[in-house]
């Protein structure tokens, strides 16, 4: 169930969503962002995109956290996850998460 709340700390977002790989020329796996945690971020976006629209984000699955920045694709962002996330969680392609994201610097 998606959740988000304006705290002391700014905009929090929760979300459900699979794990994908991008094979790509700098292959990544990705968790895209729903639609409407997408449009909250755009609010925020012109005060934290640091260029072609990437936005800071401190980021956490299951129990661990990590500093990231989204990248914007088609009117939505990803969640990139590094290798060491994916370790640590024992994540793979399919897996279904549950990602909580603080926007900011």
């Amino acid at each position: 169930m998606p959740t988000d709340r304006a705290g002391d700390l700014g905009l929090q977002l929760e979300f459900t969503g699979d794990v994908w790989h991008w094979r790509g020329p700098a292959p990544f796996h990705f968790v895209t962002v729903p639609p409407e945690e997408s449009a909250r971020l755009a609010e925020v976006a012109p005060a934290l995109s640091y260029g072609w629209g990437m936005l800071p984000v401190r980021a956490r699955i299951g129990g661990t956290a990590w500093t990231t920045s989204l990248w914007p694709k088609d009117g939505a962002y990803l969640l990139p996850l590094k290798d060491a996330v994916r370790r640590a969680e024992q994540l793979d392609v399919g897996d279904v998460v549950t990602a909580h994201l603080t926007p900011g610097r």
